[in-house]
């Protein structure tokens, strides 16, 4: 039997409602998974329609699903859109991280089994928060954004904070999922996939380190020195929402006169950088010796 590629999921990617291929793979993971119960969470779910990781499931695979969102116009949407379907249960909450307003304090009330099928978490920001806060609710598959313009060695978290927007990286998505019992299966451009890991053995995945199943680097931006201290940019190159270039001559940290090895500096040179590196510290310096002659 020939042996599988660790990024063998990809070959199922397909969209029908999803952006970069969530409907295929999300389908192909629940067809391994065992003991289903037909019920899946999206938040934010927007109008229940667009790029919707949920809705091919309830359409096509008549799942159930409580379907979460904050915004008023959107969620008034999704109302409309699932007015005729009485397996869906649209909630208009923003979902949080504390005990007043997480994913466990929203879904008490609702008949979804504690470890329903597939959860879906795509906020903008706070994912890992969110995440991280859903403690007696186990879903088998979880599918979440992290930030893809960051270098899958890189961890980072943003603060737990609804008025900043910036995301997380793959790598602390791991690390997370590790912490609460899961394991990375696929990697899309801006979603990560995670099953239980109890079920993590059905996927015959060899290496499911971050850097073997993620494909798509195109978005990242890479800033290195060379060793006469000029800055590079290179890669994507751009902010990814606003679309604005970044400009290496606006990030040098040395004058150019001052991008040499430092071996080289003459006594001016010397001089000036030390003073650029501490100016304070070089005034001090110069006031002392004043001050003693």
């Amino acid at each position: 039997m020939e042996k599988k590629s660790s990024t063998w999921l990809l070959d199922f990617k397909f969209n029908i409602y999803s952006q970069t291929g969530e409907d295929g793979i999300i389908e192909k993971i629940l067809e391994i998974l065992p003991q289903k119960d037909n019920w899946c969470v999206e938040f934010g779910a927007w109008d229940g329609l667009h790029l919707s990781n949920t809705r091919n499931l309830i359409e096509r695979k008549d799942y159930s699903a409580v379907l979460i969102e904050g915004n008023q116009a959107k969620f008034n949407d999704l109302e409309r859109n699932y007015l005729q379907n009485a397996n869906v249960i649209p909630i208009n909450r923003y979902v949080g991280f504390d005990e007043k307003d997480n994913l466990v304090r929203i879904l008490t009330g609702t008949p979804i089994p504690k470890d329903f099928d597939f959860l879906s978490i795509d906020i903008d920001g706070n994912d890992y928060h969110t995440w991280k806060a859903v403690s007696e609710y186990k879903p088998k598959l979880v599918c979440i954004e992290f930030n893809h313009t960051i270098p899958t060695v890189v961890r980072f978290v943003q603060p737990a904070d609804f008025s900043v927007s910036q995301g997380c990286s793959l790598l602390s998505l791991v690390e997370l999922g590790k912490e609460k019992g899961y394991e990375l299966v696929s990697v899309l451009p801006f979603n990560a996939f995670f099953v239980r890991s109890e079920y993590y053995p059905l996927f015959q995945i060899d290496d499911n380190r971050p850097e073997v199943l993620r494909r798509y680097l195109l978005n990242i931006t890479y800033i290195f020195s060379g060793y006469d201290g000029t800055i590079f940019i290179r890669g994507y190159r751009k902010l990814i929402w606003h679309t604005i270039e970044l400009d290496e001559s606006k990030i040098q940290p040395l004058p150019k006169f001052l991008r040499k090895y430092p071996e080289n500096y003459g006594k001016a040179e010397k001089i000036l950088f030390r003073l650029l590196l501490d100016p304070f510290a070089f005034i001090r310096k110069m006031i002392h010796r004043l001050t003693r002659s």
